[in-house]
């Protein structure tokens, strides 16, 4: 099923807050940005080994189940120090929501110096027009940071509070909204995606 980038669009995330992040991106298109909830679309199992593949499993799933062009994200945190991980597995990092994470990852940076606490979120956006879409829209951002040693800020989600954003001074959750929404890895790949639709219409 072809459709302009006009259409509704459901969004592959019951995430009220990408939800919010993604329709203000996006709005200029005249985007009618969906969450899936809205259309009972089951959790699907992220199987796949990077971003770009679990956002194309989320995107066709909800692409297939309603009809509709989705968009799914796939995002998460690389800490040097780590290897790169929690990466794909951020959201699921300790099995225990936000808290626990956060918990988790300052564990496992106990006692490491700040020059060795380099991280950067990663965000990629998958646009598929419909579920058997073989050239699905694929873009990638990342926002690059350090890991701080305790939580400060009480705005954002997820590892906001332990993010430091070096040129802004403070962590993520301490950022104003609207700021946020300009300097992050998913407002810049929002971005891309939107340039990215925009040159298809």
């Amino acid at each position: 099923m072809q459709s302009s980038p006009t259409s509704p669009v459901v969004l592959a995330s019951g995430n009220a807050g990408k939800l919010r992040e993604f329709s203000q991106v996006l709005a200029p298109l005249g985007l009618e940005l969906l969450p899936q909830s809205q259309f009972d679309v089951p959790e699907v199992a992220e199987t796949g080994l990077s971003f770009v593949e679990n956002a194309i499993i989320k995107a066709r799933a909800a692409a297939a189940h309603t009809g509709l062009p989705a968009i799914a994200d796939d995002s998460g945190l690389e800490v040097d120090y780590l290897q790169g991980a929690p990466g794909i597995r951020s959201a699921r990092y300790s099995g225990a929501g936000d808290a626990a994470n956060n918990a988790k990852l300052l564990r496992a940076l106990d006692g490491v110096p700040a020059e060795q606490r380099g991280a950067r979120f990663q965000c990629v956006l998958v646009y598929m027009r419909h579920a058997d879409d073989p050239t699905p829209l694929v873009c990638q951002a990342s926002w690059e940071g350090r890991i701080l040693d305790e939580a400060a800020g009480d705005g954002g989600f997820g590892y906001d509070p332990l993010f430091f954003v070096p040129d802004q001074g403070c962590s993520s959750a301490q950022l104003d909204p609207a700021l946020k929404n300009r300097l992050s890895h998913r407002a810049r790949a929002g971005a891309a995606l939107y340039e990215a639709l925009r040159a298809r219409r």
